[in-house]
């Protein structure tokens, strides 16, 4: 496996497998991030896989860069060049798509030349990949979406943008794990706790998975604990 890696920070050092993003790609990422967490994982803090790197935190106190870099290069050569099947669990996320919880539905619908049921039809017939956790905690940028409703972010993000929110910006996809500002276009919002710090592990989603989103009707959203009065800022 030909990698490279950097020094980016004290105590961190970040792996470098490729350059783009593509799912083969992202499958071998996260194939040698389990590799190293099973046996180097003693060793390290913390091990965060995203589109084509993994970054690696270790303890100065009990190790070297030398050694963890000898023993890195120990797994990695020892990985298959091409990954194996992929075996990844899929999780579904119901959600319901309405300008009422995705205020901007109806821009991307327009911007695609579609209505809206064809957006949400594109939307939710995609398997998507996790490829990273990032921006904020549980906060999973997913892909890809169809290109026919790949959709700019926004000029000017919200301020606000409720838990659970779905957006998409370009061809990726992600929900809002918690209430924050962003700049995504909003096309619906899932009643699923996406990031609860009293949970273990606190993120529902993380890299390496695969999601497929459900649509749901409005009664459907409310009575697994969805809201509609707290809509994000139009």
């Amino acid at each position: 496996m030909l990698w490279r890696y950097e020094i980016s920070g004290i105590d961190t050092i970040t792996l470098y497998l490729g350059e783009r993003i593509d799912p083969v790609l992202a499958q071998r990422v996260h194939g040698a991030a389990q590799a190293l967490q099973a046996q180097l994982g003693g060793r390290l803090l913390d091990v965060v896989p995203s589109y084509a790197s993994i970054m690696l935190r270790y303890d100065l106190l009990q190790d070297d860069l030398a050694s963890v870099l000898e023993s890195v290069r120990h797994v990695l050569t020892a990985l298959p060049e091409t990954p194996p099947e992929d075996t990844s669990e899929q999780i579904e996320i119901p959600v319901f798509y309405h300008p009422r919880v995705g205020p901007d539905l109806e821009r991307v619908a327009h911007h695609a030349g579609l209505n809206v049921e064809d957006v949400i039809a594109l939307h939710s017939e995609q398997t998507y990949l996790v490829y990273a956790i990032g921006f904020a905690p549980g906060f999973a940028y997913l892909g890809e979406v169809s290109a026919r409703i790949a959709t700019p972010r926004l000029a000017t993000p919200r301020a606000h943008v409720p838990a659970g929110t779905l957006g998409i910006a370009d061809r990726q996809t992600a929900i809002y794990p918690l209430d924050s500002p962003g700049g995504w276009n909003l096309v619906g919002r899932t009643p699923v706790n996406m990031f609860d710090a009293t949970r273990t592990p606190s993120s529902l989603l993380r890299a390496g998975q695969r999601v497929r989103f459900r649509p749901v009707e409005q009664d459907e959203y409310l009575a697994l604990g969805g809201q509609i009065e707290c809509e994000a800022d139009q």
